[in-house]
């Protein structure tokens, strides 16, 4: 599959699917695209998908530790928008989503976003809540700031990993997340701030798409929080809970997922 300036950014990409409705995916932090394989397999008769690798992630070029990261990956998730698609987003890649159905809408026929990681709502709407995910972030910027990325790492998967412990990952699966912890840190204004003022007057409450909110059972107590606040802010919402997933839903349940997604689009 090509690699290819967008937005500026040299972007690795790939498609999925044989479908007759064209979808883009957007992947969570520290993965690549290849990580919707599972999602996009049981989607495959439906949907016919693209999927790029985030900057510094999978086979796209290094992020510049400059730019704002959210930002660019938003633009460049814009350039493979040259339809209408139905655009789903996982964790970090579902607030990128997010921003896209405000900044973006006539280029969204439906939003699907899985465990989206947009923890300003809960500051917002849940303090109590958002204050219980502060330790964790620290720790993070606390391992970061003293140069152990390796630690960083560790902690970092701890919470939004798929459920193993950081002993039980290859080698070849930690140094990936070593690799790349430090743009974990890029995305906290985003996440955390709302630098992309997504909740102010003009944001998410003009947002007209269908959108269904997907998240697990057995996920991080935050995530539904979230959910339920963004369920607030977006009229035409849905939200879905999975039995006994959590935040790595889309590899470990594919099946439920796309059963889900495919039942929302019928209806859109």
């Amino acid at each position: 599959m090509p690699c290819e300036l967008r937005a500026g950014h040299q972007t690795y990409w790939r498609r999925f699917g044989t479908g007759a409705r064209p979808a883009v995916l957007l992947h969570c932090s520290l993965a690549h695209s290849g990580a919707w394989a599972g999602l996009a397999g049981a989607l495959a008769p439906n949907l016919q998908m693209i999927a790029f690798d985030l900057p510094g992630h999978g086979r796209s070029a290094d992020w510049d530790g400059a730019s704002d990261y959210h930002h660019l990956s938003t633009q460049i998730a814009a350039s493979f928008l040259t339809e209408p698609v139905d655009l789903i987003g996982h964790s970090f890649g579902a607030t990128v989503a997010l921003r896209l159905a405000v900044e973006q809408p006539q280029k969204l026929r439906s939003l699907t976003l899985i465990e989206p990681v947009f923890f300003a709502v809960a500051a917002q709407d849940s303090p109590e809540v958002f204050s219980n995910t502060q330790p964790h972030m620290d720790a993070v910027k606390y391992a970061l700031a003293r140069g152990d990325c390796v630690e960083a790492a560790r902690i970092f998967v701890g919470v939004w990993g798929d459920g193993r412990a950081w002993e039980e990952l290859s080698d070849r699966y930690k140094e990936g997340f070593v690799q790349r912890i430090h743009i974990i840190e890029a995305t906290e204004g985003a996440l955390y701030h709302d630098t992309a003022r997504l909740l102010a007057s003009g944001g998410l409450d003009s947002v007209e798409t269908p959108t269904l909110l997907m998240h697990g059972a057995q996920s991080e107590p935050i995530i539904p929080v979230i959910n339920a606040g963004l369920a607030q802010r977006l009229r035409h919402s849905t939200t879905v809970e999975i039995a006994d997933a959590s935040h790595m839903m889309p590899l470990s349940h594919p099946h439920d997922c796309a059963e889900n997604i495919m039942t929302f689009m019928d209806r859109v």
